[in-house]
């Protein structure tokens, strides 16, 4: 490869859009940035305007393309997306048919209940991993046909943000490509991960119609080129193959080189999301827990391409610390918000449960509600801004004590995300969890994943083994040697959880 090689990772989150580029050293060397507008228009309800998400990969990537070096050769373009989130749009147009929903809402949490009670539960467990509840992307879809307005056609399409980037990119209307990878089709409700196809009895049990959805491929391997006249007149980026593609939270497993089975990673988003390497073949449903296709590296992936996962997804970490910076207005900046946890020794008997959307693993409550408990006339702003900080380190536990339980206790965890740049909840983590707890030198590893994916399609690395030569750490943190006052600390939020469930239905 030349020396100038380079691809271009577009990351379609929850919060923003960023487009990054790396090299073939692994180095970002460049980034753009654009904040996603959130929508609640009704409480629990959470909504992207899907142009507005269009608009900012569109221009992110026209901001890293018009800084390029001449010299630069782009190999190849990676997508990652927020997962579950669904949109609805019209083939022929390209037009939204509704508004996006977001996968932190909750607003299917009553159809849930119902096919649970109807005996869905066990049939979607064996066959996606998953359980039901909101967060998943089934119930939507059937929502927006049943009471979004969105009407069945043969122009329909629904699926998650990766689709709709590429179908986009890949020219819209006019040749667009609908597809989908793996991990994203398993993250639907509809997904058969065993036998990695859509499930005719889940699309029915659902009402969601098969030829609706995307064509589900590989997450590494060409999904097709960006078309001419999609991005700004002469880009560089016109062409350039799109070649890897995958949901966030796998591809910050991939970003953190866990290719070995019980390496785990925990990303602090928006929400907190814990993955382990669970190895090739699929394991048994565990509770509190779902299981995942990790990644499927299709023909880069040697004899066994397909990796499962556990997973705990918790579903409110850095929106908490958003909460207290535009709801409560307690910090300024969310830059803040370490220093300011830092400045107090404990936050002093608060507990804070950011139960805003539920709570996902390992309690899987969409009934639950965020509490605030411990309050004394003492209490300043900075006890609540800690008590924040302790609720990410005690939700990661929860999904760690829940692995553990399983059978595969993780002994050394990896951290990304941009709470993590936070040295406090490392160290409170580590002490919480009773292990290691690793900081990569970038902890952008979500878009480095998707463009991992898409550099070993074109042959920028020749293999797994090449991409976790990639990987440094910047900073470890170990657990201390009493674990006393972290398990009282813990046992407060246990009982403030038990408090703040089934909120909703009191």
């Amino acid at each position: 490869m030349p020396a100038s090689t380079c691809i271009v990772a577009v990351d379609a989150g929850t919060t923003g859009i960023r487009s990054l580029v790396v090299d073939q050293h692994g180095a970002v060397v460049d980034l753009a940035y654009r904040e996603l507008t959130q929508h609640f228009p009704r409480p629990g309800w959470v909504e992207h305007d899907p142009d507005e998400i269009r608009a900012g990969v569109m221009a992110t990537l026209d901001e890293v393309a018009g800084r390029l070096d001449p010299s630069a050769e782009v190999a190849a373009i990676g997508i990652t997306n927020q997962r579950e989130t669904v949109v609805a749009w019209d083939r022929s147009s390209g037009q939204p048919l509704h508004r996006a929903i977001v996968w932190q809402d909750r607003r299917t949490a009553d159809a849930c209940l119902a096919l649970e009670e109807a005996g869905l539960l066990p049939v979607v467990r064996d066959r996606t991993g998953l359980v039901l509840d909101p967060y998943f992307s089934a119930t939507k879809m059937h929502w927006l046909l049943d009471q979004g307005g969105v009407e069945d056609g043969p122009d329909l399409a629904l699926a998650t943000v990766d689709t709709w980037v590429l179908w986009h990119l890949t020219g819209g209307p006019a040749g667009g490509v609908l597809a989908t990878d793996a991990t994203n089709a398993s993250r639907t409700s509809l997904y058969d991960i065993r036998l990695r196809r859509w499930s005719e009895e889940l699309c029915g049990a659902f009402g969601v119609p098969m030829r609706a959805l995307a064509d589900v491929r590989p997450s590494c391997g060409t999904f097709g080129t960006v078309a001419p006249g999609v991005l700004a007149p002469g880009s560089p980026l016109t062409g350039v193959p799109i070649s890897g593609m995958a949901g966030d939270q796998h591809a910050a497993l991939v970003g953190q080189a866990c290719f070995e089975p019980g390496m785990a990673k925990v990303t602090y988003g928006t929400g907190s999301f814990v993955l382990v390497n669970a190895g090739p073949e699929c394991p048994p449903p565990a509770p509190g827990l779902v299981t995942t296709i990790a990644w499927d590296l299709g023909d880069h992936g040697g004899d066994a391409p397909v990796a499962y996962a556990r997973e705990g997804s918790v579903f409110v970490s850095g929106a908490a610390i958003q909460w207290l910076r535009d709801g409560l207005g307690l910090i300024g900046e969310s830059a803040e918000m370490g220093a300011l946890a830092a400045s107090v020794d404990s936050s002093d008997g608060v507990v804070v449960v950011p139960a805003f959307a539920g709570l996902g693993s390992p309690h899987f409550d969409p009934a639950a509600r965020g509490l605030i408990s411990g309050l004394s006339r003492g209490t300043g702003r900075a006890h609540v801004a800690r008590a924040v900080v302790e609720a990410l380190a005690y939700q990661v536990r929860d999904v760690l004590d829940a692995v553990a339980a399983s059978g595969s206790p993780v002994t050394r965890l990896r951290v990304d995300g941009g709470a993590a740049a936070m040295d406090l909840l490392l160290a409170l983590q580590a002490d919480q969890s009773r292990v290691e707890v690793s900081r990569p030198s970038s902890v952008e590893s979500t878009a480095w994943g998707a463009a991992a994916l898409a550099g070993l399609a074109e042959g920028v690395w020749g293999s797994t083994g090449d991409l976790a030569d990639l990987w440094h750490e910047e900073a470890s943190f170990s657990p201390s040697g009493d674990r006393t006052l972290a398990d009282a600390g813990h046992a407060a939020w246990a009982r403030a959880v038990e408090r703040a469930g089934g909120w909703a239905h009191s």
